[in-house]
């Protein structure tokens, strides 16, 4: 008998115990593990997101009586609230950092940074099975050692990368190694599932290179080596295999890229509309190599543009829980979504981006483009 499925399986983002990215830091006291992540950060947070959790050592603490938010002219804003934690909640939380650093005296990471402090060693032998995948080890002092219920457990703990307490700079270096191999892939989406009313026939149709613009989109991202798929609209005659059904309906291009991201949370989606018969392989390239993979996109603008263009941009996965929070707004504007969060922009001639949307627009742009 066929097991009843209660709930829509969905495909799950990669998450640790807390984030995408995390690392536990344990084996010396709070105060050294708060300052040597404090260290770190001072050179990785110019390029990345990093978070810290730790937790609180006061005995009682009282809950406010109300949530407040305390913003600064700076634009940094303090709230102190009555949250508890959820592991549901707290996953979305951290959703938007790239890495996350947590103090494993109170969390266990899945990934941890061993101490050796020789005044901690009760303390290690408490949290050994939390030793599950050691990254690099730290010496506290000179005469820091590895104890032998370290080296029975774990007989090839000392190969591990071992480093001073004062090598920041080589701490922080392993720390970005760890960061950029946990980069998410990037895969291409061609939007071709509009009505195209305007044009009064499917753009994705119409041919500027000897070929129709959806197969012309598709051959330019797959010479950029991505796997690349044909977003379509529910029940479109389309006879391309690789192709994902809107599940958002009649959200237009925000819906497409929702949908994207509900079949694949785990990889950035570089999104590129059919109406764009000049962006070439060199755009492309430029996307993915100004690529910044902290903000939640990476976007093409028109040097003379007020805002950017939403459907030749990198999608990275941590903008789909922001989508999803626009959308529970009743906002589907992915170029709301672009203005109002932080971004990478790139700008670019005006006429490279230029949309096509009527068929006067559509006969000058294919008499600009064979000539």
């Amino acid at each position: 008998m066929e097991k009843h499925q209660k709930h829509s399986k969905l495909e799950k983002r990669n998450f640790q115990n807390f984030a995408n990215n995390e690392i536990a830091i344990l084996g010396t006291n709070c105060s050294n593990i708060s300052d040597l992540v404090q260290n770190i950060v001072q050179n990785l947070k110019k390029k990345y997101k990093i978070g810290y959790l730790d937790a609180s050592h006061k005995e009682a603490t009282l809950a406010p009586k109300l949530d407040t938010f305390t913003f600064h002219h700076s634009g940094n804003l303090e709230v102190i609230a009555a949250d508890k934690m959820n592991r549901y909640n707290d996953k979305n939380k951290f959703s938007a950092y790239d890495f996350l650093f947590i103090n494993g005296n109170h969390f266990e990471g899945s990934q941890q940074i061993l101490v050796l402090d020789n005044d901690k060693e009760k303390s290690v032998l408490k949290r050994l099975n939390q030793l599950k995948n050691i990254q690099f080890v730290i010496l506290l002092n000179q005469s820091s050692q590895f104890f032998d219920f370290l080296i029975e457990a774990y007989p090839t703990i000392k190969n591990l990368h071992c480093y001073g307490i004062s090598e920041i700079d080589k701490i922080g270096r392993h720390i970005e190694n760890l960061i950029e191999q946990n980069i998410a892939p990037v895969q291409g989406l061609v939007l071709a599932g509009g009505k195209s009313e305007r044009m009064g026939t499917d753009k994705g149709l119409l041919q500027y290179h000897g070929k129709s613009q959806r197969t012309y989109a598709l051959e330019l991202l797959k010479k950029s080596n991505l796997k690349t798929f044909l977003s379509v609209r529910n029940q479109q005659e389309i006879e391309i295999k690789k192709c994902i059904e809107d599940t958002f309906i009649n959200l237009g291009p925000f819906g497409a890229i929702c949908s994207a991201f509900q079949k694949n949370p785990n990889v950035a989606w570089l999104v590129l509309a059919t109406d764009l018969p000049f962006v070439d392989k060199k755009i492309i390239n430029l996307l993915l190599e100004k690529r910044n993979p902290s903000k939640i996109a990476t976007a093409i603008q028109g040097e003379n543009k007020d805002f950017p263009e939403p459907l030749i941009t990198i999608w990275e996965p941590k903008s789909y829980p922001i989508l999803l929070q626009y959308l529970a707004q009743g906002i589907s504007c992915p170029r709301k979504v672009l203005i109002n969060n932080e971004v990478e922009i790139i700008k670019v001639d005006d006429k490279l981006i230029r949309n096509i949307n009527t068929p006067q627009e559509f006969e000058a742009a294919k008499k600009e483009i064979n000539a």
